[in-house]
């Protein structure tokens, strides 16, 4: 599993077994294989600087960034998903995390100082390796709903995205931020800027590396479209099983793009929903979402391993970010903008096929959440003594900023899967630039009750041919779900009294209910459901795998290398 870390200044002599050492004081180090492209390195009499992960900087982009006052506003707004650390002459290390989350950071607090890296779980065997019982209460309740200085490990706490860790001689800490929701500004200059940062991110993961993408909605499309214009790759339509044509599969071959070898995937018995992957799944940080569909996504991995791919690439993110809930009915009631508010709602009305009621009393109650999540309620087999998450965003925009964090967050496991199947996963839909870009929007304009995704296909969508770009629905495999589950309902009623009802976290029996419904096709709340169940497979993986080992290392002359 690829990650990395490091430790502060005159701190722990420490370095974690297999590691590839990139500093020797203070400590950087890299776990896993990782591609020369993901790693960038420059530094000059006084100062070390290393960008981990895809960014679109080049070399002489580099350069400035050892010397600048403010590292943060020097490499914090390049395309790409990445990390910025740097070391100086003043024994300080400054450590810049993503907006949107999509590169954790955790740190850890040991007997000789601060120990920091992007996995909790590595950190964890430091502190005694203890799931905390609490986020993972949290976690149940609502997925997004962990936040804040807790993590899933006791003793390790997450460093906030967009924000500057600090860490000096002696033990001083500091964590500020560094990124703030931008100023909103006019349409067509939040456009450019989305194109920029999602064109410019992608060719930064591609251009040098064998690349597949998905290819069946509009997110995941644009990518293939982009991504083709900086190398061939392929592109791989999963689609379920006996439908042979119609939905993603059609659009996907009427796509004719030069460089793109296209490969369908069919959806068969053994990669339905909930069966058994033939590939173990990995220890994680956290629950992975893809843990119900590990044996699909495991099987596509291997088919775009097969074709010579060392990356693949996720429309991940694209909903959350285009397809959003109108929340900013919330902003338009604060502001007493009372006809857009009335003509909004009724049209989002229309299209939700429900009464407009319910949307204007959530916007006058300034309650987001019951605009865009009116499904969330408490699990009734959640048993744990914990109330409702609290401090729910109170604007579109804090709302937008949250839903894609919770999706970087949460995206993170997943790609700690697919390194188990030698292919690295890629989400340029949450990259920090993307968001800055989106969020520069005004809100009323980034969603629309009469277009589909619109401000993405303005941004792009004159690089997707017209079919494509006019298109208006998406896949779905909701019925896959239904019959995976009527397959292998003992090992899901397996899940239901184990570990976590072990904990006291959950009462069986409401659980068990909940799944026979599911099985016989009844209508299902799959966020309250797939989490629970992921969350005790993610118990019993983390029970079987051995903790990450540490070992003491002789100390180094300042900046060596």
């Amino acid at each position: 599993m690829r990650w990395f870390g490091g430790c502060a200044p005159d701190g722990p002599q420490i370095t974690p077994e297999g590691a590839r050492v990139l500093w020797s004081e203070p400590r950087l180090w890299m776990m896993g294989k990782w591609p020369t492209p993901l790693i960038r390195m420059a530094k000059n009499r006084t100062a070390l600087l290393a960008i981990i992960g895809p960014c679109a900087a080049t070399r002489q982009d580099l350069t400035p960034a050892l010397t600048a006052p403010d590292l943060a506003q020097s490499v914090g707004h390049w395309p790409g998903s990445y990390i910025a650390v740097r070391f100086t002459a003043r024994a300080v290390v400054e450590i810049i995390t993503d907006p949107a989350g999509a590169c954790p950071l955790y740190t850890a607090q040991t007997p000789n100082g601060i120990v920091w890296a992007s996995s909790v779980r590595a950190l964890a065997s430091l502190t005694g390796d203890q799931i905390d019982t609490g986020w993972l209460a949290s976690y149940l309740w609502d997925t997004a709903a962990p936040a804040g200085d807790r993590s899933p490990w006791k003793g390790v706490r997450p460093v906030p995205p967009g924000h500057v860790l600090t860490l000096a001689a002696g033990g001083g800490r500091g964590e500020t931020p560094w990124w703030s929701p931008p100023t909103p500004r006019p349409r067509t200059e939040a456009l450019r800027s989305l194109r920029h940062a999602l064109s410019e991110g992608i060719r930064a993961r591609v251009e040098n590396t064998p690349s597949a993408t998905d290819l069946g909605g509009t997110d995941s499309t644009t990518l293939a479209v982009i991504a083709a214009r900086h190398r061939r790759l392929t592109a791989i339509t999963a689609y379920p099983l006996g439908h042979t044509e119609g939905g993603d599969l059609d659009y996907a071959r009427a796509l004719r793009v030069p460089g793109l070898t296209k490969i369908e995937f069919p959806v068969e018995a053994g990669h339905l929903p909930f069966s058994p992957g033939t590939t173990p799944m990995p220890a994680t940080d956290e629950p992975p979402p893809s843990t119900a569909v590990w044996a699909m996504l495991s099987a596509q991995l291997r088919l775009a391993r097969a074709h010579g791919t060392l990356r693949h690439l996720t429309g991940d993110g694209g909903d959350h970010l285009f397809l959003a809930s109108p929340r900013h009915l919330v902003d338009y009631a604060h502001n007493r903008r009372w006809l857009p508010l009335v003509r909004d709602a009724l049209a989002w009305a229309r299209l939700r096929r429900q009464p407009p009621g319910p949307l204007i009393t959530a916007a006058l109650r300034r309650d987001t959440e019951g605009i865009g999540r009116p499904w969330l309620a408490r699990p009734p087999w959640l048993t744990a003594n914990i109330s409702e998450p609290h401090g729910r965003p109170a604007t579109a925009t804090q709302a937008l900023i949250a839903s894609i964090r919770t999706v970087a967050r949460t995206a993170h496991a997943d790609s700690q899967l697919c390194d188990a199947v030698g292919v690295e996963l890629h989400n340029p839909y949450l990259d920090g630039a993307v968001l800055n870009a989106v969020a520069s929007a005004p809100a009323e304009a980034r969603f629309s009750a009469h277009r589909y995704k619109p401000l993405l296909v303005d941004a792009v969508g004159d690089l997707l041919p017209a079919l494509h770009r006019d298109r208006a629905t998406k896949g779905t495999f909701t019925a896959s779900f239904h019959h995976g589950l009527r397959a292998h309902l003992d090992c899901a009623l397996d899940l239901s009294d184990g570990r976590l009802a072990a904990r006291g976290l959950i009462d069986p029996a409401p659980l068990r209910t909940t799944l026979h419904a599911a099985a016989m096709g009844a209508e299902t709340n799959w966020s309250m459901l797939l989490p629970t169940l992921a969350a005790e497979q993610w118990l019993a993986t983390i029970d079987q795998t051995p903790a990450v080992r540490w070992h003491t290392t002789a100390p180094a002359p300042v900046g060596g290398r």
